[in-house]
C-alpha cells in the first residue's frame, strides 16, 4: 500500500492548476488534493482532508530537505531536494490550457547532482476515497485503470506493480538525465494516442508565457505575474473564477468555520475583474464581465452571491466522510445558496464600469448592469447577509458599495440614465448616514451594531464618497487605531478577546487599507502595509484568506482568489502617485 501522507501546514503546499482543475502539492512530493473534472467534483486525492488517494514522487533517501519554487508567471513548480547523495528536482505542471473533462498531471524528474532515485505511489480515489482503482491493466508499459466513473492512464511506469488497488515504483535517474511521468484522469474515454511529454510541456509553457503579462506598471511585478497567474489558474474557459482550490480548511480549529470555496463567487470575480483592468490587462475583466452579465441576465434581482462554475447552484453543505484538516471537517456544498447579498450588485456595476472606461462592454453586458441597478432600488431596504456572510442586518457596506457602483456606472451611462443612477446612489448614501453614521463620525457596521469594520474602507476606495470627506477620514482613523496590529489588519472586534485571539488578521483588508492610504495621500504609509500583507504568504508564494500573526502561519481556503487580487491591484495603485483629491474612480 502507498505510504499515507499526514496534511502539511499550509505556507507548504504548492498549487498546480489549468482552469478546470487543481492540484496541491506538498514538501514530499505528494499531490494530496485534486478534484475532476471540475472544482466543485468529488476528490481523487483527498490526504489533505484525512482520506485516501495520491500521486506521491518522494526521494527514496529519508533524509533530505525541500525547496522549490515557480517558473516566472506561471503555475509550473519545481520541487528541490537536497539528499545525502545529491539534488533532485521534479517539475510539475497541470496541463495548460486544461481539458474540461481530462486533468493531465506532467511530472519530470531530473537529476541535477547526482544519480537521483525516488519511489513513485499512484493511488487515485474517485468519491472523496471511496472508489480504488480497478481493472488496473498494463500494455506496452502503460497502464489503464478505473475508478468509480473515471478513467485512469499512467505513462512513464513500466516497472510499476499493483497492489491493493495502486501502484508502487522507484526511478533511478543518472545524473544530469530526466524521467518523465503522465497522470491523466478523466470522465470521458481517454484518448488512443498517448500524451507527448515534450510536447505537452512545450504547450504548457506557451500557454502561461501567452497568458501572464510582465506588469511592468506596478511596483512589484514578480509577485503581480505570479499573483495573475494564480488567478488565471483559476479561471476557466467559461470564465468563471473559483474562490478557492479547496474546501473544509479551518480559519480557527473547531470553530466551524470551515467553508468549502471550490465555486465562483461574484463578490470575488468582480474584485479580480477591477483589479486587472487597473493594470491594463483585459482577458481576466473580459471572462469576469461575461460571467457576471449573464448570471444578472438569468436571475435578475434574485442573483446568488456564489454559483458553481458552469452557472449552477452551488450544492446544499453536505458530510463527504472524511475526517477534515486537523482542526476542520469534511464538509462540501455551502450555506451562501441560501442567502441574499445586496453589495454583490454594487460589486458587478463597478466591475461594469471599468468595462465601460476601456470601451469592452457590449449591449448585452450594458443591459446587465440596467438590471443590477434595477435590483439596486428593488431590494436596498431589504435586510442582507453582508460581505462577510453574516446574519441579516442592514449593512452599511452593502448600501455604500451599491452607491459606488451607482456613481461609476452612471459616469459612462447616456445623460438622463446617469442622472438617475447618480441620484440613487446620493440616496443611499444619505440613508446610510441617517441609520449607520456613529456618534465619532465615522461609519459604523448597522444601525444595531456600532462596531467599526475594515469592510468600510472599500466603498471610499471606490469612490461611494470622497477621501476627504470627514465622514472617510473618521472611518480610516477608527480602522487604523481599533483593528490594525503589528501591519496587519482585522475585519472587525469579534468579541472582548484581543483582536489576534479571535480569528487571524485578514489579507484583503491589509491591501485594503494600504490603498485608502496611498489615496489619501500617505504614500509611505501605504508602502509599508503593502510590503507587510505581501510578505504574509507560504513559501511558494501563495495567499490564504487568513493569516495568523503570532504563529505566523496561513489560515483558512487555499489559495484564496481575492487575496491575489487585492495584492495584484494595490501593487499598480501604488505605482501611481496619489490622485489629487482621492477617488479610485474619479
Amino acid at each position: 500500500m502507498p505510504e499515507q501522507f499526514a496534511p502539511h501546514v499550509l505556507r507548504e503546499y504548492a498549487m498546480l492548476a489549468d482552469g478546470m482543475r487543481a492540484a496541491l502539492i506538498g514538501p514530499r512530493g505528494d499531490i494530496s488534493w485534486m478534484c475532476v473534472p471540475k472544482w466543485h467534483d468529488d476528490a481523487v486525492f483527498s490526504a489533505l482532508l484525512g482520506g485516501p488517494g495520491c500521486f506521491a514522487v518522494t526521494p527514496a533517501d529519508p533524509r533530505f530537505v525541500w525547496g522549490g519554487q515557480y517558473e516566472d508567471g506561471t503555475l509550473i513548480w519545481v520541487s528541490r531536494w537536497i539528499t545525502s547523495a545529491g539534488i533532485i528536482e521534479c517539475r510539475e505542471a497541470l496541463a495548460y490550457p486544461g481539458d474540461p473533462h481530462r486533468a493531465i498531471l506532467l511530472r519530470r524528474i531530473r537529476a541535477v547532482q547526482g544519480a537521483a532515485e525516488v519511489r513513485v505511489a499512484v493511488d487515485v480515489r474517485a468519491g472523496f476515497g471511496h472508489h480504488r482503482m480497478g481493472r488496473l491493466r498494463r500494455d506496452d508499459g502503460v497502464w489503464t485503470a478505473c475508478s468509480g466513473p473515471l478513467r485512469i492512464r499512467v505513462t512513464g511506469a513500466p516497472e510499476a506493480e499493483a497492489q491493493d488497488g495502486a501502484l508502487e515504483f522507484t526511478v533511478k535517474v543518472p545524473e544530469g538525465e530526466h524521467y518523465d511521468l503522465v497522470l491523466e484522469v478523466s470522465d470521458t474515454e481517454l484518448p488512443g494516442e498517448l500524451i507527448q511529454p515534450d510536447q505537452t510541456w512545450t504547450a504548457t509553457e506557451y500557454g502561461w508565457q501567452r497568458e501572464v503579462p510582465q506588469f511592468g506598471n506596478t511596483i512589484a511585478p514578480d509577485d503581480a505575474r505570479q499573483s495573475y497567474a494564480v488567478l488565471r489558474g483559476m479561471t476557466g474557459a467559461g470564465g468563471a473564477m473559483v474562490a478557492a482550490a479547496t474546501m473544509g480548511l479551518p480559519e480557527r480549529a473547531q470553530q466551524k468555520r470551515n467553508y468549502d470555496y471550490r465555486y465562483a463567487w461574484i463578490r470575488d470575480q468582480c474584485f479580480v475583474g477591477v483589479a486587472a483592468a487597473s493594470c491594463k490587462e483585459f482577458p481576466l475583466m473580459d471572462d469576469a464581465v461575461g460571467f457576471v452579465a449573464a448570471r444578472l441576465l438569468e436571475d435578475g434581482p434574485g442573483l446568488r452571491p456564489a454559483y458553481t462554475v458552469d452557472g449552477g447552484r452551488v450544492p446544499d453543505e453536505h458530510d463527504v466522510g472524511l475526517p477534515g484538516y486537523p482542526g476542520g471537517s469534511g464538509r462540501a456544498g455551502n450555506w451562501v445558496n441560501g442567502q441574499f447579498q445586496l453589495d454583490v450588485f454594487g460589486e458587478a456595476l463597478l466591475l461594469f464600469a471599468a468595462a465601460a472606461e476601456n470601451d469592452r462592454l457590449d449591449l448585452e453586458q450594458w443591459k446587465a448592469a440596467e438590471v443590477a441597478a434595477d435590483a439596486i432600488a428593488q431590494r436596498h431596504t431589504e435586510p442582507d447577509a453582508g460581505m462577510w456572510e453574516l446574519d441579516n442586518e442592514r449593512w452599511a457596506h452593502s448600501r455604500l458599495i451599491c452607491a459606488a457602483g451607482l456613481r461609476a456606472i452612471g459616469r459612462h451611462a447616456p445623460a438622463p440614465q446617469g442622472a438617475l443612477w447618480s441620484s440613487q446612489a446620493d440616496g443611499l448614501i444619505a440613508d446610510v448616514t441617517n441609520d449607520c453614521l456613529h456618534p465619532s463620525g465615522r461609519w459604523q457596521r448597522s444601525p444595531t451594531d456600532s462596531r467599526v469594520d475594515a469592510a468600510l474602507l472599500r466603498p471610499v476606495i471606490r469612490g461611494a464618497v470622497a477621501p476627504q470627506d470627514p465622514r472617510s477620514i473618521a472611518t480610516l482613523r477608527a480602522v487604523r487605531e481599533e483593528l490594525a496590529r503589528n501591519g496587519y489588519l482585522y475585519r472587525f472586534r469579534q468579541d472582548r478577546r484581543p483582536l489576534d485571539l479571535s480569528e487571524g488578521a485578514f489579507l484583503l483588508c491589509g491591501f485594503d487599507l494600504a490603498m485608502a492610504l496611498h489615496q489619501s495621500d500617505q504614500p509611505l504609509e501605504a508602502a509599508r502595509w503593502f510590503e507587510r500583507n505581501r510578505a504574509a504568504c507560504g513559501t511558494p508564494g501563495l495567499f490564504t484568506e487568513e493569516y495568523d500573526v503570532e504563529q505566523r502561519q496561513l489560515r483558512g481556503n487555499f489559495p484564496q482568489a481575492f487575496v491575489h487580487a487585492a495584492m495584484l491591484e494595490a501593487s499598480r495603485r501604488l505605482a501611481d502617485s496619489p490622485p489629487p483629491w482621492g477617488g479610485l474612480n474619479a
